[in-house]
């Protein structure tokens, strides 16, 4: 077989999932420095929507292939690749530049600057290639959930000031950052606080993934005050912020003193005339307030091992095929809302 099924999102002017192309392709051949992988399992995010409607913020290559989160095989290895072998079960680092400390810029993100991995193949360099126990009981899905989910996650509770057990997080919302994050904390020792806006996602957040205490936003619109009262006055000592700048204000009240803000979506917006001053809330609090650019290769090893070792169930909702009609799908699946955790991709 010398060609592939790949996805392809065509030209600036993109306004939907229901733009996107399906293409034979030759499948590439791994440089030296290189390895080929059979793609098993594509993990979605909201930036992919984000990118498919036209609305993210950063560049995107023209005629794109989305997404940044796969696990697969690795069916054969450049001629310099010594750590890899042929049937490692693999998933790759969301950036392809970055191997430790803080991603610089966003031109090598996969499924955005360069082309990402909703395809059959792929051909990435090695060195940005985490290696999984062949022993693993977490499904293909699960691995490609702890790309850019399991990693922004861990960067969050680790990048900074490390989560200590005993320490509170609060995480808005039940999307897969947040759950993830609830996942990890736990096994860590952490207290969780869990908003959303619905009683059934938080009763079954609660009964399935062990949430300590939840909060429902709407019918306590000032959530804020909910923290700090489960608290005991003290606050969330890291908290994992979705919603941007609709939320900022609530966060930086819910926080600890000396405490982490981690931002990392932009959910919810707010009026420029009702912006918040996040300086001067900072100050107040001597908090941190810290943007999140998913993490380095290090951070998504560290998170593959935990995860692994621990044989942490990473929640995966829902799992579609790799027919045109099936992505499409999965996308509106995922622009909905109404998931608790990842939806998948099966790749053929």
């Amino acid at each position: 077989m010398s060609t592939h099924t790949v996805f392809r999102l065509p030209g600036k002017t993109r306004k939907s999932i229901r733009d996107i192309e399906v293409r034979q392709e030759q499948i590439p051949q791994p440089a030296p420095q290189q390895v080929l992988i059979r793609v098993r399992s594509v993990a979605l995010n909201y930036r992919d929507h984000a990118i498919a409607s036209g609305f993210y913020p950063f560049p995107v290559k023209e005629d794109v292939v989305p997404c940044s989160d796969l696990a697969g095989d690795v069916v054969s290895v450049g001629s310099e690749v010594k750590d890899i072998q042929k049937g490692d079960k693999v998933i790759v680092n969301f950036d392809l530049k970055t191997l430790s400390g803080n991603i610089v810029g966003w031109s090598a993100s996969q499924g955005g600057p360069v082309d990402g991995v909703l395809r059959q193949h792929v051909s990435v360099p090695s060195a940005f290639v985490t290696k999984i126990p062949y022993d693993t009981k977490l499904s293909y899905s699960q691995l490609a959930s702890i790309v850019c989910t399991g990693t922004t996650a861990w960067n969050a509770l680790y990048g900074n000031n490390p989560l200590k057990p005993g320490q509170t997080v609060l995480f808005l919302g039940t999307g897969g950052v947040s759950i993830t994050g609830l996942i990890l904390a736990k096994a860590a020792g952490a207290t969780t606080i869990i908003t959303s806006s619905s009683d059934e996602k938080l009763k079954y957040v609660q009964e399935t993934y062990g949430a300590d205490h939840v909060i429902n936003y709407k019918t306590t619109p000032n959530w804020s005050e909910k923290v700090l009262e489960i608290t005991n006055g003290h606050g969330a000592d890291i908290i994992l912020e979705n919603g941007g700048a609709g939320t900022i204000a609530q966060s930086i009240n819910a926080v600890a003193y000396g405490g982490i803000v981690a931002c990392i979506g932009f959910l919810a917006q707010c009026p420029q005339d009702q912006m918040p001053d996040v300086a001067a809330m900072t100050v107040g609090k001597g908090a941190i307030v810290r943007g999140i650019m998913i993490g380095s290769k290090v951070q998504l090893d560290e998170v593959a091992r935990f995860v692994t070792s621990k044989n942490l169930q990473l929640p995966v909702e829902k799992e579609f095929g790799f027919s045109k009609e099936e992505v499409i799908a999965a996308w509106e699946y995922l622009a909905s809302g109404q998931h608790i955790g990842k939806i998948c991709i099966k790749v053929d």
